[in-house]
């Protein structure tokens, strides 16, 4: 089976000015410093490399270790040469097996963040990073003995590049992840973190002022205590920071959002705004027939610190880790369907699917074959 043109090396072939060291071969050297849990003796191919080929692989929608080998059987000489790989001494499917179940996925995970984050081009948005926190259950890695892995990522909302990852295993939830995953990231001053109603946690919060990091909290039925009294302020006389329409997927949605300073009455540290975020729905043949969700927020941010668009956009972008990575990896890359169950493979593959995805959004001559719902 042929790569397909969405491939790094594919993309190449069609601009001859550009070689792969220059585009894909920044990847190589962040992952130079990755530990290789291999034996010294008898390594004929090092680390970089086989992992290199692998991204190229699953870029190319290559779905597993014998499709990822025959992709490398497969490639042209030219193009295994630029990778590091003698065309007569290619790596076996076997070798790429035991590698990748081997390896350390959140520092695979932290490589490649950093070379995303060199391949993407610089926003033209001012002001704060954030990053969304968010869980994915891997579910063709249950078996009739175990349950499905459990992945938690930290992606960049802007760039939808995944800077940090973690396993959840079945002895553990998210919550109890929630600090190793942030841990991985160096510098989070200033950046402001947005997570679902199960991380509304006081614990959290008080890691994420330590980090000099901001947030933004949903707040649904977990907290029961701080849901009553969000839904109990005074909402009707407050009027609308925010308001847009959006059109897709054959609705209407009209979204608000208010906002209300907490002076007192709020039981939850570091808490500086309650937010009401209302949404109707319609779809477009049926305009009379509104549904309506209302849900509650709050952050730490002040009313000098963030303007009503801005806490907007980051609460909607909260969700660009599921449209743009979860959706992707379940659609495009049939994650859901992987029978990849042994050692580490499960979460080295996601990793693997991210970089892909990454480096396709990153790539200014890409057909955009990764693409999401919204």
């Amino acid at each position: 089976m042929p790569a397909l043109p969405s491939s790094l090396i594919s993309s190449l072939s069609y601009a001859p000015a550009l070689t792969v060291p220059e585009t894909a071969g920044g990847l190589p050297a962040a992952l130079a410093g990755l530990p290789d849990p291999r034996a010294r003796r008898g390594v004929r191919h090092r680390l970089p490399v086989v992992v290199t080929a692998a991204v190229c692989a699953v870029v190319a929608g290559y779905r597993s270790y014998t499709a990822i080998a025959e992709w490398v059987a497969d490639a042209p000489d030219t193009t295994v040469l630029a990778l590091g790989i003698a065309p007569d001494r290619r790596p076996s499917e076997a070798m790429i097996r035991r590698l990748l179940q081997v390896l350390d996925p959140q520092l695979l995970t932290a490589a490649v963040g950093l070379w995303l984050a060199g391949r993407a081009a610089p926003s033209a948005a001012t002001g704060r990073r954030a990053i969304a926190v968010d869980g994915k259950s891997l579910r063709g890695s249950r078996t009739t003995n175990a349950a499905a892995r459990h992945v938690m990522a930290a992606c960049d909302q802007v760039s939808s590049v995944v800077l940090a990852d973690t396993d959840v295993d079945g002895k553990t939830n998210e919550i109890t992840r929630f600090q190793p995953l942030l841990d991985q990231i160096g510098d989070l001053r200033d950046t402001v973190i947005t997570a679902d109603a199960l991380h509304c946690q006081r614990e959290h919060v008080t890691y994420l002022a330590e980090r000099g990091a901001h947030w933004i909290l949903t707040v649904k039925g977990n907290q029961p205590h701080l849901h009553q009294q969000l839904t109990a302020l005074p909402w009707r006389a407050v009027p609308n920071a925010t308001r847009d329409t959006d059109r897709s997927h054959g609705r209407r949605e009209i979204r608000t959002l208010k906002i209300l300073t907490i002076s007192t009455g709020i039981d939850f540290p570091h808490a500086a705004q309650a937010i009401q975020i209302r949404r109707r729905r319609h779809r477009l043949d049926q305009p009379k027939r509104f549904t309506t969700e209302t849900v509650y927020a709050i952050t730490d941010l002040r009313v000098h610190q963030a303007k009503p668009e801005q806490l907007a956009a980051w609460i909607r972008g909260h969700w660009h880790i599921e449209n743009k990575i979860h959706w992707v990896r379940d659609v495009t890359y049939d994650e859901d369907r992987s029978q990849i169950r042994t050692g580490n493979g499960p979460e080295v593959m996601a990793t693997l699917r991210n970089a892909a995805i990454g480096a396709l959004r990153t790539w200014p001559r890409s057909p955009a074959a990764a693409t999401s719902p919204e």
